[in-house]
């Protein structure tokens, strides 16, 4: 089994941590399930653009079910203990889902340069054949990603320590304490993770850097939206990729920010997306005031 040393701050700190993590808990909730509802029932949303972003509140709702938890009850206990297969299982689950998500923002992406550069076709090239295909797609992304690492992880031998500095399972905490050299089983981590993160976020800020400037040409009725959802998805990119860059694309060293960015990119991501969504998007606004 393996120590989840959590965080080590008094009673009363942690038990105000509970708190606050919970309130987050029950706000991502309500706010990816009202996304996710005003999607399905309103006949005004259905097409591809909140087809996309409802999969992906559905991953913020299931990422943040799946870390969240122990987050909270990390804050009831000094030391939570972990199964060996427990732990791992939840290292592909969480890899699984975060590698889905990383790749419907990409999706998510490639739809609004089709709307912004090939307007008049949109709906013929974003058929509902292409739709759920980029949908599976992303979704095989992500198993293929967290298939790897943990194809990567089971061979290594655990016969040393068995404390993790975190809150949750996870990859660069758990190949720390194998008992042998784990440099070449690093870099493969890194280059599976952590420069897959860069690499797409930098296509990412090119893709929204050209649709951006495309839209600042036109002056239409039309351009104001396009612009604010692009804000929107730059804004919900940004809040994704820096946190996970700092964690997944470096050597796994240990540092104080560890804790915090892990925070932030399981648990308060999912929270932020709705809250990005809504209120740079005034379609999604009028459909939830209709639900």
């Amino acid at each position: 089994e393996f120590v989840l040393l959590g965080f080590n701050y008094s009673l009363k700190i942690q038990q105000f941590l509970f708190t606050v993590f919970f309130i987050v808990y029950l706000m991502t909730c309500l706010g990816n399930i009202t996304i996710l509802t005003t999607v399905i029932t309103d006949y005004h949303l259905h097409i591809p653009m909140y087809f996309f972003l409802a999969n992906l509140e559905f991953t913020d709702i299931t990422e943040s079910s799946v870390n969240t938890p122990i987050l909270l009850s990390g804050f009831l206990s000094q030391h939570k203990t972990v199964p060996f297969k427990e732990c791992i299982f939840h290292m592909f689950v969480f890899h699984f889902i975060g590698g889905a998500h990383i790749f419907l923002l990409a999706v998510m992406a490639a739809d609004r340069y089709v709307a912004v550069h090939k307007p008049l076709q949109y709906l013929t090239i974003m058929n509902r054949e292409v739709c759920l295909g980029l949908v599976t797609g992303s979704w095989a992304g992500g198993f293929i990603h967290s298939a790897t690492q943990i194809a990567l992880l089971l061979p290594l031998p655990y016969c040393g320590p068995n404390t993790l500095d975190n809150f949750h399972c996870d990859v660069p905490q758990v190949l720390k304490v194998a008992c042998i050299d784990t440099y070449q089983t690093e870099l493969l981590m890194v280059s599976n993770g952590g420069l897959l993160l860069i690499v797409i976020f930098v296509l990412l800020l090119i893709s929204y850097t050209v649709i951006l400037v495309k839209i600042r040409r036109q002056v239409t009725r039309g351009t104001h939206k396009a612009l604010s959802t692009c804000i929107a998805q730059i804004m919900a990119i940004s809040i994704t990729f820096i946190p996970g860059i700092f964690i997944y694309a470096r050597p796994f060293k240990t540092f104080e920010l560890d804790k915090v960015a892990s925070i932030f990119f399981t648990v308060l991501v999912p929270v932020l997306n709705p809250m990005v969504y809504t209120l740079r998007n005034t379609e999604m606004k009028k459909a939830i005031r209709r639900l």
